[in-house]
């Protein structure tokens, strides 16, 4: 007996499985895609990268991409969420994960939560509630992985394989530009392919959709500093004490003039971190979010958390191996970092965080107030795009002047939709 598709929470047991709306439900996913990448500067194998899809479960169109060489954890679910805003100026409704601890994390849950988003989880042992993203790994992999250079298809059969077509000697693709390729893909061409599914490609599902359900101005997030410093992570309490020192993230003490204030020593304060630049740390005191600083910023600074965590295991293996005991402290681990050792044992990290910084730029460096979603419509039948405002003016002389609370007057297959503020 088939069972019946419906969401564990009743909250969405009266809601179609892909939502009524673009936004209303989306889902987030990962998978390692089949090809191998080299190193932009020294040509070396680097491996094969992750990648983070999050798609609109209503229209299928892929919402935001991210790539990076790390498995996933919640650094990406960060980024992707960053990339969302940074494009469509907005978050979905509710967002659809599997049981994977990245989003398990107090740090993602939380997060959610301050933006008003609900967070569901995929049953376990029903596949068919992630068929969306399952659908779009294997798109990604047949129609535009399989097709490039240094692809890894051939090592379903190794015995294949020789050193003419092994996929690691044959790599060219670098991170960066595997990236780059990866959104035209996205973004251009699988959005403007038909989907089989809905008889209509991804995009023009999800313009019509917006018609249909409303474009919702008040959703609008404007991608600033302030949101870029919501998504950072903090500690597990979400505090730091202000000691002698400053606050300490992570065995790092981080410390800022602000620490000096009257009262502000030995309180509770708020704390945030960069992921991907541990070197410096947030904390909020007297109202306002203060940039603080390690004293050893200048061996931490440009290191990622997760090349920091690599780190403080290797002396901890080493504490277990001696028989001298000794605490893991910043100034340890700065000592640690600058040592030739460190240098070889974290070598493929460090290239990895390296090759990962072009892509954190396209992500972080580009804020903006405006977002795809409240932009002019366009119609996929034609290719032609809608008019101006001067020219709608001047066709217009002589009309009467549409209302107030008109937000956008769109024209699809001859039909005219009128779009007003208060959807």
């Amino acid at each position: 007996m088939q069972k019946t598709y419906l969401w564990p929470s009743s909250e969405l047991t009266s809601t179609p499985r892909h939502g009524d709306r673009p936004f209303e439900i989306v889902h987030i996913d990962h998978t390692q895609l089949d090809i191998e990448l080299i190193d932009s500067r020294t040509g070396q194998n680097l491996g094969r990268p992750w990648v983070t899809f999050m798609v609109d479960a209503y229209s299928r169109r892929i919402l935001a991409v991210y790539l990076t060489f790390d498995p996933p954890s919640y650094r990406s679910c960060m980024m992707i969420l960053r990339e969302c805003v940074r494009r469509h100026g907005r978050l979905p409704q509710s967002i659809v994960a599997d049981g994977g601890k990245e989003f398990n994390s107090v740090y993602f849950e939380s997060f959610l939560a301050l933006k008003g988003c609900s967070l569901y989880k995929r049953p376990w042992s029903e596949p068919h509630y992630g068929s969306v993203c399952e659908r779009l790994f294997d798109t990604a992999n047949t129609t535009f992985v399989h097709n490039l250079i240094g692809n890894t298809q051939i090592m379903k059969n190794v015995r294949q394989v020789s050193k003419s077509v092994n996929p690691k000697e044959l790599a060219c693709w670098t991170l960066g530009s595997l990236y780059q390729a990866l959104i035209l893909w996205a973004y251009e061409v699988y959005d403007n392919t038909e989907h089989f599914t809905l008889g209509q490609t991804p995009k023009r599902a999800f313009d019509l959709g917006l018609i249909q359900g409303g474009i919702r101005p008040f959703k609008h997030i404007s991608y600033d500093r302030n949101f870029l410093r919501d998504t950072l992570p903090s500690t597990q309490k979400e505090t730091a004490k202000v000691q002698d020192m400053g606050v300490k993230i992570n065995y790092i003490y981080y410390y800022c003039d602000a620490f000096r204030i009257d009262g502000v020593k030995g309180t509770e304060v708020p704390v945030r971190y960069d992921p991907f630049d541990m070197g410096q740390a947030y904390a909020f005191v007297k109202g306002e979010w203060t940039p603080c600083i390690s004293q050893y910023r200048a061996i931490f600074a440009g290191r990622s958390e997760r090349e920091v965590d690599l780190a403080s295991k290797i002396l901890r293996k080493r504490q277990q191996n001696s028989a001298k005991r000794y605490t893991i402290t910043s100034s340890l681990l700065a000592g640690f970092l600058s040592s030739l050792e460190a240098e070889e044992a974290l070598l493929l990290q460090r290239l990895h965080d390296m090759e990962l910084k072009s892509i954190l730029a396209d992500i972080n460096g580009q804020e903006t107030d405006t977002s795809d979603s409240l932009n002019a419509l366009k119609t996929d039948g034609d290719g032609e795009d809608s008019e101006d405002e001067e020219n709608e003016e001047e066709d217009s002389e002589g009309e009467e002047a549409p209302d107030a609370n008109v937000n956008k007057i769109v024209t699809d297959n001859g039909r005219t939709y009128t779009i007003y503020e208060d959807f």
